[in-house]
Order: C-alpha cells, then sequence, then structure tokens
C-alpha cells in the first residue's frame, strides 16, 4: 500500500465514510488516515455529520410534505 495523500482521502471522504471504494482504495485511505491526524479529523467530523443526518431522518415526513415534494419533482421533470 502507499499513501494516497491528502487530496485523494479528502476526494474520496463520502464514499470512504459509507464503504463505497475499492478494497484497496479503501485500505490506502485507512493507511493515509493512520498517519494524518488532519485527515483523521476530517473522518472524524464526517461520521459525527453522518450519524447525525441519519438520527434526524429517522422519521418519515408528513404525507402532506411528501405529496408536495414528489409534485414539484414530477413539475420540474416534465418541464
Amino acid at each position: 500500500m502507499t499513501d494516497c495523500g491528502c487530496e485523494k482521502a479528502k476526494a474520496d471522504l463520502e464514499e470512504y465514510l459509507h464503504q463505497e471504494l475499492e478494497r484497496r482504495e479503501y485500505a490506502d485511505i485507512s493507511e493515509h488516515l493512520a498517519h494524518c491526524s488532519d485527515c483523521a479529523d476530517e473522518v472524524h467530523l464526517g461520521r459525527v455529520l453522518t450519524e447525525a443526518v441519519k438520527r434526524a431522518c429517522r422519521d418519515a415526513a408528513p404525507e402532506e410534505l411528501r405529496t408536495q415534494v414528489i409534485s414539484s419533482l414530477r413539475l420540474t421533470i416534465s418541464h
């Protein structure tokens, strides 16, 4: 494995957090994070934000809001 560098680690942060990278890329970023406190801090912040969003989205939107959003999306797509 090689150190992928800060630019690569930060560019692929979302995919890394959601384990959507190929095994090799995931391992390279993990290795980088073990040696780079700045990037490790970014990952920590990303994890905290991801968990906060998950908690906030546990409840489904009210049916009226869902209907309005779907209608708006349909109008946007059809135009």
